[in-house]
């Protein structure tokens, strides 16, 4: 007899959500819940693991294995995890202080590898759950109660790091546009390899509002830019502006006067070179619409098919081996207790 399909509830735990009200880390949460009913995957085969903040509370909150692990160091569970159970579908939940400061290194190196993982990084650009510090994302010169002189500090596109690092899906969206933000995180969850979801998440306690100058229903239209695969930037209340490419150099165009959707930087999401995703990141408001969406999706090979490909050739060629054995080759030696009466 077939498993009942699951709904959002199946995914949503008994425990307390405590995130301040308002937080748009609800949002993320709840587009997630609704995504994996339609994903087909049996709940005990879900894992979510988290670093340290208050997005990292996320585990509590899902119906799944979780593991709510130490700072920065989510991407290294879940690649160890993967590594050893590669059936899993396995989600790293992570913010802009977890994941960019102290875990930087360990996001670099797992998206190198396109381990097939699912990260989704809250870019709130502060740092919520201590108080209100200035985080790897804040704008130069914001004044925190860390910085109250202006932060000094140039801050870290993510999506730029993540093509950067050949990430095999890049992708953004926001937390107040949900039918945008399922779409997106379904298509992460679908793809084969390391997909990376920047979402721009409002603190409505230490960062309120950072993003409401394109990110609110009012302000979307006209303030951001949908990157849809083979068709042209288009964006504005009326469909009347577009990007177009002179030289290397994006510009905003209005549609008339001898311009055209033809004149326009058509996007292309396959694109193996990252070249154009990362002149996408660099299109920041208010000079330019924001984009969201697939900034790239492609096919590479995944490190853990590679890893069990090379092991299955090793015992193939050499055998299965034996671990104590193993142990007990080459140059070994034997510690012995020293007498505790000798004198020395």
């Amino acid at each position: 007899m077939a498993a009942p399909a699951l709904t959002r509830k199946d995914f949503a735990s008994a425990q307390e959500v405590r995130w301040c009200p308002g937080c748009g880390d609800y949002s993320i949460l709840a587009q997630v819940q609704k995504v994996l009913p339609d994903l087909g995957i049996p709940k005990e085969n879900i894992v979510f693991i988290s670093g340290i903040g208050c997005s990292s509370r996320f585990p509590y909150y899902m119906e799944t294995y979780g593991f709510h692990s130490i700072h920065g160091r989510a991407p290294t569970l879940a690649s160890g995890l993967k590594a050893s159970r590669p059936e899993l579908s396995i989600w790293v939940i992570t913010g802009d202080g977890d994941g960019l400061s102290i875990g930087g290194n360990h996001l670099l190196h797992v998206m190198r590898r396109n381990i097939d993982l699912t990260i989704v990084l809250f870019n709130n650009q502060i740092y919520g759950l201590t108080k209100g510090q200035y985080s790897p994302t804040s704008e130069f010169g914001k004044k925190t109660k860390t910085s109250p002189l202006g932060n000094i500090d140039f801050p870290i596109r993510p999506l730029s790091v993540a093509l950067a690092a050949e990430a095999s899906f890049v992708a953004r969206s926001v937390d107040a546009d949900v039918k945008h933000m399922q779409q997106v995180l379904e298509r992460a969850a679908r793809h084969k390899g390391t997909s990376f979801v920047e979402v721009y998440q409002n603190c409505v306690i230490f960062n309120d509002g950072a993003f409401d100058g394109f990110a609110t229903k009012e302000q979307r239209p006209e303030h951001t830019v949908q990157l849809v695969h083979g068709k042209p930037l288009v964006f504005g209340a009326k469909r009347d502006k577009g990007i177009r490419l002179n030289g290397f150099t994006p510009e905003v165009v209005t549609l008339g006067n001898g311009i055209t959707e033809s004149d326009l930087l058509v996007h292309n999401e396959a694109l193996h070179d990252p070249t154009l995703g990362m002149l996408l990141d660099r299109m920041t408001h208010p000079d330019f619409p924001v984009p969201v969406g697939v900034f790239r999706a492609v096919e590479r090979p995944t490190y853990e098919d590679m890893m069990t490909d090379q092991i299955q050739r090793a015992v193939e060629r050499r055998g299965a081996g034996e671990l104590g054995q193993l142990f007990r080759e080459g140059d070994v030696w034997e510690v012995k207790a020293k007498d505790a009466n000798r004198v020395p």
